[in-house]
């Protein structure tokens, strides 16, 4: 009887781990966030051209008329046998499915078969809402948005700006986006002398969260920004790095579950009389500042298991974005049409 009690004290005293509330993955349940995913670059979709891109686990294609005009995107299998629609091609406006020649107009109806015979009536890709803005042609997770991508306070005449898109990661869009509002990493991995507590700024709205910053970074850049993410997946931050105006923007599209792939898109506004070379040179260092915090991040987002459990007072930050992850409207109305 003894040696049976010891035994119960034992069991009743192991360690267990305590853990919040999950964050819902992803394609969990078969839905995903809505908001703005980026598809391609705007500068990668020429007038009469098609391009391909994974998207919610399925695949989506963009295409604009050989005329040039607006992007469209739709999803990317012919509703004949699913030929892939990416190795099709514009024929004026409409978009033509290379094995038997449907054709589809830019709100996805399909408008001629190839072969003659009638259209049947519910022929048609799903559409999603599509922009172009920033040199990017977004696609939005929905049979309409909910809301708009912001505005940039100039003039793209007086921008100079730089584009790229990175491989895929093994990583979801809303843990990287963590790593922004964990604000007690900026002045532990990446070294920050904060001027003031960024959690007294933070702002969480339906679609949208953020705060302010105001820092000096390793090297002694004085950095003054501010940071929302809008959705769960679009980093955005406009402010001053040695009091030059700057802007950052990395969206980050869901090829499927577990995976993201990041664009990223930054710029300065050039200054009156400033040549090429001086502009570049400041795009130059904004690169350096910003990739050196993203380099401090990646062995961790590489490796994590992502499970918040005991969180303290300068995490609440990251407790409110985690919530706002929760509580984040998810869809998936082109499910049927995406595989």
């Amino acid at each position: 009887m003894a040696g049976s009690e010891r035994s119960e004290n034992h069991l009743s005293e192991s360690p267990r781990r305590e853990l919040a509330p999950p964050v819902p993955g992803e394609g969990e349940g078969g839905v995903f966030s809505q908001s703005w995913f980026p598809v391609c670059l705007s500068v990668d979709l020429k007038p009469g051209c098609v391009v391909g891109a994974g998207f919610l686990g399925g695949r989506v294609v963009a295409f604009r008329g050989e005329g040039g005009g607006p992007a469209r995107v739709v999803s990317a299998y012919c509703v004949h046998v699913g030929a892939d629609l990416s190795v099709g091609e514009v024929v004026g406006e409409r978009l033509r499915c290379r094995f038997h020649g449907w054709r589809y107009g830019g709100d996805g109806r399909c408008v001629a078969t190839g072969i003659g015979d009638p259209v049947p009536p519910r022929a048609r890709l799903f559409r999603f809402p599509t922009v172009e803005r920033y040199g990017i042609v977004w696609a939005f997770n929905g049979e309409e948005p909910l809301f708009e991508l912001p505005e940039l306070p100039y003039p793209d005449d007086e921008l100079v700006v730089r584009r790229s898109m990175l491989d895929e990661m093994p990583v979801e869009p809303w843990l990287v986006q963590a790593h922004t509002m964990d604000l007690q990493h900026l002045s532990l991995p990446h070294e920050f002398e904060l001027a003031e507590d960024p959690n007294d700024s933070v702002r969480v709205g339906r679609y949208s969260v953020g705060f302010d910053l105001r820092a000096r970074l390793r090297g002694d850049a004085d950095f003054d920004v501010r940071v929302d993410i809008h959705g769960t997946n679009i980093f955005w931050q406009t402010g001053t790095l040695d009091g030059r105006w700057f802007f950052w923007i990395a969206p980050l599209a869901i090829p499927g579950p577990g995976r993201s792939r990041a664009t990223f898109v930054f710029g300065a506004r050039r200054e009156e009389g400033e040549d090429t070379v001086a502009a570049e040179a400041f795009l130059d260092r904004a690169f350096s500042v910003m990739m050196d915090l993203f380099n401090d991040d990646t062995p961790v987002l590489g490796t994590i298991r992502f499970r918040p459990g005991l969180l303290t007072r300068s995490d609440r930050a990251l407790d409110r974005y985690l919530q706002y992850v929760r509580d984040y409207p998810r869809a998936n109305p082109a499910a049927d049409f995406l595989v």
